[in-house]
């Protein structure tokens, strides 16, 4: 036991921190969405100047240069205008940032991966703990060439960090290399440059408190109709006063609409963004605004009833619900989804798993659900798993991260807890004490089944492994399994088993003892039971 890592302490989940709404802006006329692409094209010519100043700052940004930034994007938006630009602007530098710590630790981490099999001889086999040296000779020099390119690499790297120096393409950078895959993306120049345009757009808004309705930038009334502040360059195409542009279509938000309601009417902080979609020709407007975090309840008052383990799969959730002791109640239920295609198709799969398995936990009456802290950061690298190509797409195709932002959000509406545990050894100490167990004559009991088990019983404090082996002596009936099932509070854990009138075998039901007296016999078929049955003279004679 002394190679095994330490287990992490369970702990429950915070709740979100906010929420956000999506509708479609129908019937909009031509001069409508001629004047949302020149707002949008406009502010984000200013966003993109404004997140070059900020990346050419690096780390001497301070807020005088902030002011000054703010000030020249006032002269030519509006105060509240540039106010939204800025804040995107030092979110998006900020992400930047984290991306390039997280490059930084990861080349790191296939360095030093790499000087520990170059440095083994070629053939050694490694361990659970460490992986062994390269397989042949030219798998050994293709491997050094290998260390030099991440080496280099890694120096440009940390010599960016140390000087805050970060690389950002507005627009995203996927589409940005979709422009030299045109015949693989099935896109012609003019709709990619279509994309890339309408990707750099800027119609986002911040909320305020205390002003008409949330938002004086982008005004959504009760009633649904959507004002605009144009920009100071772009203030004749307003019609309506103080240089607003009122669409002609309405906003009717389906989702939370009555929360969206009570909230503007209240004049509580609410920020809109409106984007265009170029595949399906739509305009949208999403909603969105922040609350206090839900306090978390305590773990004690989580697990007072029984709890659902769930087992994070490529494909597919596998869950069971345990019993306070930890014991399995039922079946186990898997809930597939299948990842394959477009982001929305894949973002509704996992929606409609978790909702599946929501409503299965309100119907047994579950209040918790115990999933693994999933992170594969530092488990997808390639000089970690080798050969093991499908393995590290295997994990790379899991959706941890969407998992755990959608199920917090969707659990924390139905008033379920989510508890998560140390993804520790769940997978093989599941398999090696449950699997077999639970597998019956009809049930075939998977890997992933016993891990969910074990993910379950870690939650409530239990171990993963079934019961404490007894001393030889009391390996019977006599005494009783000594078991590690109950707590320490449930009365006569440690005492003999109740007496079960009957047999103890499968075949024969308890009550066989109780019923034999009045059973009808069958010794001699044809006979009748009140007829005496009578030795043939002819047998007692030799």
């Amino acid at each position: 036991m002394g190679g095994l890592r330490e287990v992490a302490v369970p702990f429950v989940t915070p709740g979100p921190s906010g929420v956000a709404i999506r509708t479609r802006l129908k019937d909009l006329t031509p001069e409508d969405e001629q004047v949302l692409r020149l707002v949008g094209a406009h502010l984000g010519s200013l966003a993109s100047k404004d997140l070059k100043a900020r990346c050419a700052d690096g780390l001497k940004h301070s807020t005088e240069t902030w002011a000054a930034r703010k000030r020249d994007l006032t002269a030519v938006s509006s105060s509240r205008w540039a106010g939204s630009i800025t804040k995107a602007t030092h979110d998006q530098w900020a992400l930047a940032r984290r991306g390039q710590s997280a490059h930084v630790h990861s080349l790191e981490a296939g360095v030093r991966t790499l000087r520990h099999r170059l440095s083994l001889p070629v053939g050694e086999k490694g361990t659970n703990r460490s992986p062994g040296g390269y397989r042949s000779a030219h798998e050994w020099f293709q491997k050094t060439r290998r260390l030099h390119v991440l080496e280099d690499r890694l120096e440009t790297v940390r010599a960016d960090h140390e000087v805050g120096r970060v690389r950002v393409a507005r627009g995203g950078k996927r589409l940005l290399g979709t422009r030299h895959n045109l015949d693989a993306a099935q896109l012609s120049v003019s709709k990619w440059r279509q994309q890339w345009e309408t990707a750099r757009w800027f119609l986002c808004a911040d909320g305020e408190s205390g002003k008409r309705y949330g938002n004086e930038t982008i005004r959504v009334t009760p009633d649904g109709e959507i004002s605009i502040k144009l920009p100071a360059p772009l203030s004749g195409l307003a019609n309506a006063k103080h240089g607003r542009y009122v669409l002609a279509c309405t906003a009717r938000f389906p989702r939370r609409g009555t929360e969206w309601a009570d909230r503007v009417e209240a004049n509580r902080a609410v920020a809109y963004r409106i984007h265009y979609d170029v595949q399906r020709g739509r305009w949208y407007v999403d909603a969105s605004w922040t609350f206090p975090v839900t306090r978390t309840i305590p773990m004690r008052t989580a697990l007072a009833h029984s709890v659902i383990g769930v087992d994070t799969n490529a494909d597919h959730l596998a869950a069971w619900r345990l019993d306070t002791h930890g014991n399995p109640i039922g079946h186990p239920r898997r809930f597939f989804y299948d990842l394959s295609g477009t982001r929305d198709h894949r973002d509704a799969q996992v929606r409609h798993a978790l909702s599946r398995l929501l409503n299965w936990a309100r119907t047994c009456g579950v209040k918790a659900l115990a999933v693994e802290d999933l992170d594969f950061q530092a488990e997808k690298t390639r000089e970690k798993h080798g050969r093991k190509r499908r393995f590290r797409q295997l994990i790379s195709g899991m959706p941890t991260g969407k998992l755990r932002a959608r199920l917090a959000s969707m659990a924390d509406a139905t008033g379920i807890a989510i508890i998560a545990v140390d993804p520790a050894y769940t997978s093989k100490w599941g398999a090696q004490h449950w699997q077999k167990p639970m597998a019956g004559p009809t049930r075939k009991t998977t890997r992933h089944d016993a891990a969910s088990i074990a993910i379950g019983r870690r939650a409530q404090g239990h171990p993963i492994r079934r019961r404490t082996t007894p001393p030889r002596a009391h390996q019977s009936d006599v005494h009783g399994h000594r078991t590690v099932q109950a707590g320490p509070e449930t009365l006569g854990r440690e005492g003999p088993r109740p007496h079960v009138p009957g047999p103890r075998t499968r075949s024969v039901p308890p009550d066989a003892e109780s019923t034999r007296a009045t059973r009808t016999s069958k010794t001699v078929r044809g006979v009748r039971s009140d007829q005496a049955w009578v030795q043939h003279s002819s047998l007692l004679t030799d």
